[in-house]
């Protein structure tokens, strides 16, 4: 009886992790798709300029499918290493997330007025030689939120 709770345990494991790798896979399959197709559409940062949507929609898919396949592995094979190291693996994106929601929270008003002042920073050079991807962007935010500026129509005078 508990022979087949065990069994049951581990492909059910099993299951969820490959839900995980295929969630991974097609998180890195949007995000290289973004890349491919929207390849000059840049983001609104200037200061960080490969920090892009596909990116890190592209990081984010490899290392979840990562995750997911340790995990498959580990779980079909009964191999503690492989379970350790996705426990482990597991640890740190909880920690990690922990540890960015704490400092978010913490630094929200530095981080507002730093983003403020980089998204102006980038509507300065909107429309500027070897910047089309950025104005790609403004021009789609701008069409899309009918908006104007990053606070209001005043920063396109500055």
């Amino acid at each position: 009886m508990a022979r087949g709770c065990l069994q049951g345990v581990k492909y059910l494991m099993f299951a969820f992790n490959l839900l995980f790798w295929l969630g991974g896979c097609g998180v890195l399959g949007v995000g290289i798709w973004l890349a491919a197709t929207q390849g000059n559409f840049a983001t609104l940062s200037s200061s960080f300029p490969s920090l892009s949507a596909a990116n890190l929609l592209i990081v984010t898919g490899t290392f979840v499918m990562a995750i997911g396949f340790v995990g498959c592995i580990g779980a079909l094979k009964e191999n503690k290493c492989l379970l350790l190291t996705f426990f482990v693996l597991l640890l740190l994106v909880f920690l990690l997330e922990a540890t960015i929601a704490v400092l978010f929270f913490a630094y929200s008003d530095k981080i507002d007025s730093y983003a403020q002042q980089d998204l102006k920073k980038g509507l300065h050079l909107y429309g500027t030689q070897g910047n089309v991807g950025l104005t790609n962007a403004w021009s789609i935010i701008q069409t899309d939120f009918r908006c104007c500026g990053v606070s209001n129509y005043t920063d396109w005078f500055e």
